[in-house]
């Protein structure tokens, strides 16, 4: 999986929306109801690099894999870095997104949750 699939696929899930964070920041994020759960780096020298949240067991595993380290500021809420992701397998990567999607969602009221996926359906 590339990155313009990545980014596809982040904006596909219900209710997901994408803004760019301007400098200092350069990031594209992803969220759902306002609650991130991806984004990207889009300057150098880290353009490209992609950053989403997982459990606390994922980042033990994740953080000991070549080409995957610690997010900058983030790693204390559990979130990684893939430095490319097509080093990932595509399943394996669009499981983990969808848990960081699934991870950011739970934490809306759930009236949000119901507005947030109400709308996607209105839109599909």
């Amino acid at each position: 999986m590339n990155v313009t699939q990545l980014k596809k696929f982040c904006a596909s899930l219900p209710g997901a929306t994408s803004h760019l964070a301007l400098p200092p920041s350069n990031i594209l994020v992803y969220s759902v109801g306002e609650k991130n759960f991806a984004w990207f780096k889009t300057s150098d020298p880290e353009k490209w690099r992609f950053s989403f949240r997982v459990s606390p067991d994922r980042f033990l595993e994740l953080t000991g894999m070549p080409g995957i380290k610690p997010a900058r500021y983030m790693a204390r809420f559990h979130w990684v870095t893939i430095v490319d992701v097509r080093m990932m397998p595509e399943e394996y990567l669009k499981e983990l997104v969808l848990w960081a999607y699934e991870k950011a969602l739970s934490g809306l009221s759930a009236k949000r949750r119901e507005a947030c996926l109400t709308e996607h359906e209105f839109l599909a």
